[in-house]
């Protein structure tokens, strides 16, 4: 094995190593799974224009980052240059892929699942069986809507709050579909959840209004414009008119 000195680039290691046996190296428990698309733009852009590039492994030759890289870099039968941290395990994975924007929702939800985080299957087997976007199951299964849920949910400390009433939730949404082809959208998703807390809101009175109006409920730009709407449907021949939208 050649040893190449360069400057230090982690903490932990001052040396990059190179090497041809790519049987040293292992994937890591719960990282994502394998793009091909990735891997076969990275073996296109390696193939046109090959780039010095180093991958970090631990004490254990687990790839913590690199690891589309590390595939290309071994079919192509390339040298692989890489540095080792000792103690690097999953969170520096999820640390890593946080800080250059590599990793998605689907990548995290995989990883967690895979190292048996109970939350997260729960949330896998929601998102399976509802067919909705992950802020929208975010959303029902903790009860809560800010920004800050997705950093939650990328950081492994993601927790459901309520799993058969969030599928009680959704359920009753989902109840619409037959009157509106858009019912899992996540303007109308959050505009329904609006409405749910709302105590001058009845979900029965609002799906019998439905169905004298079958086609009144149309796509809106926003959650604001389907509250809008579904308080004119929901006055519908109604003596009271009744305020949704405070």
């Amino acid at each position: 094995m050649n040893n190449l000195k360069t400057e230090p680039m982690v903490k932990h290691s001052n040396q990059v190593h190179t090497t041809t046996d790519y049987f040293l190296f292992k994937s890591i428990d719960g990282n994502r799974n394998k793009n091909l698309l990735h891997i076969n733009r990275l073996k296109k852009s390696m193939n046109d224009n090959y780039l010095f590039t180093v991958i970090i492994v631990n004490e254990n030759h687990e790839i913590i980052d690199g690891q589309h890289r590390f595939e290309v870099i071994k079919e192509l039968k390339l040298p692989l240059h890489y540095i080792v941290c000792k103690g690097y395990g999953l969170s520096e994975v999820h640390v890593l892929n946080q800080n250059s924007k590599t990793w998605n929702a689907d990548d995290y939800l995989t990883g967690y699942c895979n190292l048996g985080n109970k939350d997260y299957i729960k949330y896998r087997e929601f998102k399976e069986t509802y067919g909705i976007g992950h802020n929208e199951c975010m959303t029902i299964l903790t009860g809560m809507h800010n920004k800050s849920q997705v950093d939650v949910f990328y950081s492994g400390t993601f927790k459901i709050k309520d799993y058969n009433e969030a599928c009680k939730t959704i359920e009753k949404i989902l109840l619409i579909e037959p009157y509106y082809i858009g019912a899992k959208r996540r303007s109308f998703i959050y505009a329904m959840l609006q409405l749910f807390k709302n105590p001058n809101f009845e979900f029965t009175e609002f799906l019998q209004k439905l169905k004298c109006q079958p086609t009144a409920l149309v796509d809106c730009a926003n959650t604001t414009q389907y509250v809008s709407l579904i308080e004119e449907i929901y006055n519908y021949r109604r003596r009271e008119k009744v305020n949704l939208r405070y």
